[in-house]
């Protein structure tokens, strides 16, 4: 069984891996953890070209693409530590001090 089957359930002594070592990649994307966050991104759509710089730049993902268009923050993942306003060239993307 791989970590994630055990996602949403309490190993056993006889399934932690021996020596506590770790056969996966570390990954955000099955724990919501934007509750850290103390700025909110905020998209501006109107403004946006699709130039889709920001997404390279977010370090937890947080910027879904579908259909090579990006859409509004996943704020389940996003940390709020402000990368992707700081390189969009649009202003289509500012930071709110403390909101959720």
């Amino acid at each position: 069984m791989s970590t994630i089957d055990h996602i949403n359930e309490k190993a056993s002594w006889s399934e932690i891996t021996t020596a506590g070592e770790v056969y996966e990649g570390g990954t955000s994307k099955y724990f919501k953890t934007g509750d850290w966050r103390t700025d909110t991104p905020q998209f501006i759509a109107d403004k946006c070209k699709q130039c889709l710089l920001c997404i390279p730049v977010c370090p937890d993902s947080a910027i879904p693409v579908k259909d090579k268009l990006r859409a509004d923050f996943d704020l389940d993942h996003c940390k709020g530590c402000g990368i992707c306003a700081k390189v969009c060239p649009f202003d289509a993307i500012i930071m709110l001090k403390g909101e959720k």
